[in-house]
Parts: structure tokens; C-alpha cells; sequence
């Protein structure tokens, strides 16, 4: 039996062995990228190091990275799926290459030095090319020539064997998986990628493209190639073509829950002691078993993970609300209640699963104990906003039910589906309790509405999505100089708060889109409308100045010792950047600003143009918010 602190630490070592440094999990609210609202992948806090920025630590990195994933929310409930999960990480930035990365996943996983795994049962799959991309021979070869045999090679298509990019243009490339047989059954010696019984295990990419929109040369050659074909339906298309990266990574990612599940011989990564002592309390809430039934144990699982990734998101100082991050952890937490009252928890019991959850990562991450009464009191405010809400929608359905006798409706149309959204979306109703209570009246109900409410549900999503991709449509890469600006911005917007207001502010969180910057601080006095002008003046004055923006590579203590402010103290490398906007330390002069930094900034302040305050809000106790767009 392997414990997970145990897996965590011979990953760690291997790969330090192997050369690499280790650098410690990043915050799961992304730093640097954009376009997502929590860190779904290991890469996202090194992006700026995927496209060429130098990492301090060098290009040799392993990490154990939070992350969280609610695109999948409706699969969870089965063996596999989570929303918050841990992702074991190795990196070469423009170092090594595919040899090195599948050898040494092979060595990891077989080694008895190591993991041990029964080669017997390893399969693997690669690229087999396209026409924006050639057949991945190089990592097909890597896998023969370490014996694993060709009936046990899978050569799968670009939807199952590559990565990328974030955006729709940016590093992109192909990847290799590897899956190992879990049954008690012999292993076929054929390797079928569509049978269950084979649990990807670590994934390898291999990031040696840029995916970028063709030129308008390009386009136009396109174009009359395809008007021979279906001219119509190509001309509005955007169209793109795949270079050579100058830098090509490695980014492999080893989910740990589910390869904890697979070295203990278990089939459900739920029964890994990173879940069990939740469902546990979960049992004992409910006063049901665990695996009594599909349905006790769909709920179980639902709620053990929807509370375990509320808590991760609580301890980021999120509270829950009806916006972006806040939606998420609200729906999470209401979810979570939903099944709960499956299970007959009909008192308050949220709270109840921080302790429990706070013992499995205790030794991991602190930032759950440290805040574990801010995370204990928003549960339990959201459990009781939730119950008035309930009772708010229960009211406006039994008007909507009497609408509906009125009219003689005895089945649901698509205008019931849509009553069913509302309720979802302006009460958080989940779809199965609207359903308990309408077929009370009007029986007989539960097909039509559910089919009409996926149709509302589907077209939300749409909407959601193209805007999304509207608003982020050049991908990472493409909103590289505005980041930059943005990022700067924060910089001389903290240290005008900190001049003008008081030298204890310090950043809470901050979140960079292609269209503003948010940053949240601590500061308890209100803050007048002359004060707010005071700060934006000052950051304009400073932009104004024409001052220069450098780093220097130094330690931790060093960079305390200069009095470089951090947001996260506790997830910093051994080296850290330490960026000085103003005169440099040599000079004798004092600079402006002096932060410990990994994102992208521009190099003199000219760059940024004007910095406009939009808004000014409070989020919290003692948290303020402030909203700012660059104005060319």
C-alpha cells in the first residue's frame, strides 16, 4: 500500500534526481493566464515560461500543482471524475525533449526503485498525424525500443493525443498517454483504448508547435482550393496553420488521485484515502453505507467532492456570489446540498466536512488550516441563503403550478423547460427538485421537462461559450502585451494604495482579463472619491515618469530582506523574480515598486498608456476591490 504523501514525494524525488527543481504549487486562482477562472492544468501558472520567459529556477522543473476542472461537473458522481484534483508535474522548458520525457515515465512507473508497476500491464498511444502534423515516429520509436510491443501502441487522432492550445491560437502538440490494465483478468495482448479496464495513468505532451492564424497569402490560396470543394462554408472560416516553436517543452501531467487508486488496487478513487474520511462523515451524517446502492453512493461521491473542491476555493479568500469565481463555488456548495437532502441531511452540515477534508492535506497545504474559520462561516451563511432562496422559489413555483392547471396543462412543453432554467439559474433550483415538486401537481412530467430544460441549459452554454472565446479569441499568446501592461499596472496600483492609505495594504488576489485589471486588497476605512483620484493620479503620474521595469534573480530571504512584497508566501521557490519598477537598488535611489513577480510585464511604464478606476467595491470584511482599464 502506498500512501499519498509517499507518492507526492517519490515524484518530487525522482525528477529532482533526474535534475529538476521543485518548485512549489501555485494558487488555484491563475496568475497569468487569462482565459480560465481557476488553475485547470499544471501549465497554467509557468505559461509565461512556456513562451520563452526564463523560469528562476531554471529549465528543470517538477511540481505537485491544485487544480480544479468544473467543465466535466455532470460526470461526477462515477469512479474517476473530480473537480478538484492534484496534478504531479514535470517540465522541460526548451531542455530536453521526447526521448528523455517517455523514458523516464517508463523508469517511474515499472522501476521497483520506484512505483513497480507490471510493465506486462502498461499500454501507451501516440500521435498519427494529420495534415496539420505528421505521425509522431519519434515517440513510437522511444516506446519500441524500451519493449513495449506494437499491438500495445494505440495511434489515435488529434482528440485523443494532442494538447492545445489554451486559446484557439498558441504552443500546442502532440502528446503520448499511458494506461495500465487494472482488472484482475489478464491483460489482452492487444491494447483496445476504448475498454475501461485500461485507466490512463500519464500523460506526456510534447509542445513543439504554434498554432497560429495563416497569413492573408495563405488564406487566399486556401480559399480557392476549398471553393472547388464547398467555397460556401469556407470563406467566413478563420483559418490556421501550425510552425515549429523556436522553444519546445515538455508538460506531462500524472493525476494523483487516480494513480493512488490504481497503486492500491482500487477501482474507485473515492475509497482512496484522499476522500474516504469525508465520505465517512458523510455515513455517519446520513446514517447510510457507502455502496448500499447506485444512487447512495452517486451521492456520496458528489458531495464529498463538490464540499472538498468548495473548501480548496474558500481558502483562496473566494466567497460565493452570482459572478465568475463566486458562481462556481456557489453552485459547488448547493450541488452538494442537493444530494445531501437525497441522502435525508436536512440540517445544516456543510461545516461539518471542513475538519475532515483539513486533516488529509494538513501537512500539504496549511492555507486550508489557516483559514479554516473563513471557510467554516461561508459554508454555513451560504447553507442558510440557500434555505430562504429554496423556500423563495418553492413560493414562485406553486403560482407557476397554478398557472399551468389554469390552462389545462396536464404535460410539460418547452415553455415549462424554460421556467425550469429560470428556477436554475435565479434560485440555484437544481433541475431534479424542480421536477419533485412540479409532478406533485402534474404528474407523469419528468421526460419533457428534462429534455426541454438540457435544450435551455445547452443554449446558456453556447452563448456563455462564444463569448468566452469572442472575448479570449487570440488564445494566451495573442494577449501577451496587454497582459504585460495590465500586469505592471498592479504593481504601481499596490504601491499607490500603500503610499496614499496605509503601508500595511497588501494584495488579497488579483485577476487579469484582456479588457481590465481586478485587484483586491485589505483596508477596512472607507475610501472617499479624493482618495480614489489621489491613487489613480499617482499611477498616471508614475506611468508618466517613464520608468524602467527590470528583475533581478535572487533568494527569498533576499528579496524580504529589500522589502519586495508576495502574494503567497508560503508557494515561492528557493529563487525568486523580484521586479523593480523605478531606479535600480544600485543607484542609491529607492524604486517605486519592488515585487516578487512571475508574470509578464512590459519594460518601462510609457508602455502602459493611462490607467482609468472604474470601480470601487467592498467584498469582505475588511476587502476592497478595485476595478481599472487601460485607456490607450
Amino acid at each position: 500500500m502506498i500512501i499519498a504523501q509517499e507518492l507526492r514525494q517519490k515524484y518530487l524525488e525522482f525528477f529532482k534526481q533526474k535534475g529538476h527543481q521543485i518548485i512549489p504549487s501555485a494558487s488555484l486562482i491563475p496568475e497569468n493566464d487569462p482565459t480560465v477562472l481557476f488553475t485547470t492544468a499544471g501549465m497554467h501558472p509557468l505559461v509565461p515560461y512556456l513562451l520563452g520567459e526564463k523560469h528562476p529556477a531554471g529549465k528543470r522543473l517538477v511540481d505537485v500543482q491544485k487544480c480544479l476542472r468544473t467543465v466535466d461537473i455532470e460526470e461526477v458522481g462515477d469512479q474517476v471524475h473530480q473537480t478538484f484534483f492534484e496534478m504531479l508535474g514535470n517540465w522541460s522548458l526548451g531542455d530536453y525533449f521526447k526521448k528523455e520525457a517517455i523514458e523516464w515515465s517508463y523508469e517511474f512507473l515499472i522501476s521497483k526503485d520506484w512505483l513497480g508497476l507490471d510493465k506486462n500491464r502498461l499500454a501507451v498511444s501516440v500521435f498519427e498525424g494529420d495534415q496539420d502534423a505528421p505521425f509522431d515516429q519519434e515517440a513510437y520509436s522511444v516506446w519500441l525500443n524500451l519493449g513495449i510491443p506494437e499491438k500495445r501502441i494505440a495511434k489515435l487522432p488529434k482528440k485523443n493525443n494532442w494538447w492545445g492550445p489554451a486559446g484557439q491560437t498558441g504552443p500546442c502538440g502532440p502528446d503520448t498517454e499511458m494506461f495500465y490494465w487494472v482488472s484482475n483478468e489478464p491483460a489482452p495482448e492487444k491494447f483496445d483504448p476504448d475498454d475501461s479496464r485500461w485507466v490512463e495513468v500519464w500523460n506526456d505532451v510534447f509542445m513543439e508547435y504554434n498554432k497560429k492564424v495563416k497569413s492573408q497569402k495563405s488564406k487566399v490560396k486556401n480559399e480557392i482550393r476549398d471553393s472547388k470543394i464547398e467555397k460556401s462554408k469556407n470563406l467566413n472560416k478563420e483559418a490556421y496553420e501550425y510552425e515549429s516553436l523556436k522553444q519546445k517543452n515538455i508538460d506531462t501531467g500524472m493525476g494523483l488521485e487516480r494513480v493512488l487508486a490504481v497503486l492500491n488496487g482500487l477501482d474507485d478513487n473515492y475509497r482512496t484515502e484522499l476522500f474516504w474520511p469525508i465520505i465517512e462523515k458523510v455515513e455517519e451524517l446520513s446514517g447510510k453505507k457507502y455502496g448500499d446502492s447506485e444512487e447512495i453512493t452517486k451521492a456520496m461521491r458528489i458531495i464529498a467532492d463538490h464540499l472538498k473542491a468548495a473548501i480548496f476555493i474558500l481558502a483562496e479568500r473566494i466567497e460565493p456570489s452570482n459572478v465568475e469565481r463566486g458562481y462556481v463555488l456557489r453552485r459547488l456548495i448547493r450541488r452538494a446540498i442537493r444530494y445531501a437532502k437525497q441522502l435525508e441531511i436536512n440540517q445544516a452540515f456543510c461545516f461539518k466536512l471542513v475538519e475532515p477534508a483539513i486533516k488529509i492535506y494538513q501537512d500539504v497545504y496549511p492555507e486550508l488550516f489557516q483559514n479554516k474559520d473563513f471557510i467554516e462561516e461561508q459554508l454555513v451563511r451560504e447553507e442558510e441563503r440557500f434555505s430562504t432562496t429554496l423556500t423563495k422559489g418553492l413560493n414562485v413555483l406553486k403560482k407557476e403550478v397554478q398557472k399551468m392547471k389554469q390552462t389545462g396543462k396536464k404535460s410539460l412543453s418547452g415553455d415549462i423547460g424554460k421556467i425550469a432554467f429560470n428556477f436554475f439559474q435565479n434560485y440555484g433550483f437544481p433541475p431534479e427538485l424542480f421536477l419533485e415538486e412540479i409532478a406533485k401537481e402534474i404528474p407523469h412530467s419528468k421526460e419533457g421537462v428534462l429534455a426541454s430544460f438540457n435544450q435551455a441549459f445547452k443554449k446558456h452554454q453556447e452563448l456563455s461559450r462564444q463569448k468566452a472565446e469572442q472575448k479570449f479569441k487570440g488564445g494566451l499568446a495573442d494577449h501577451s502585451e496587454i497582459s504585460k501592461k495590465y500586469h505592471t499596472a498592479t504593481h504601481l496600483l499596490q504601491a499607490a494604495l500603500r503610499q496614499i492609505l496605509s503601508d500595511q495594504i497588501y494584495q488579497k488576489g488579483s485577476n487579469i482579463t484582456a479588457e481590465r485589471l481586478r485587484f483586491d486588497f485589505n483596508y477596512s476605512e472607507p475610501i472617499s472619491s479624493e482618495q480614489l483620484k489621489e491613487i489613480e493620479g499617482l499611477v498616471n503620474q508614475k506611468i508618466q515618469e517613464h520608468l524602467p521595469v527590470h528583475f533581478e534573480e535572487m533568494a527569498v530571504d533576499k528579496a524580504k530582506k529589500i522589502g519586495a512584497l508576495g502574494v503567497f508566501g508560503s508557494k515561492y521557490s528557493e529563487k525568486v523574480k523580484v521586479y523593480f519598477i523605478g531606479p535600480s537598488m544600485n543607484s542609491g535611489q529607492i524604486p517605486f515598486s519592488i515585487e516578487i513577480c512571475g508574470g509578464p510585464h512590459v519594460e518601462n511604464t510609457k508602455e502602459i498608456g493611462k490607467i482609468k478606476i472604474a470601480k470601487l467595491e467592498s467584498i469582505g470584511q475588511g476587502i476592497k476591490r478595485i476595478r481599472a482599464v487601460v485607456e490607450v
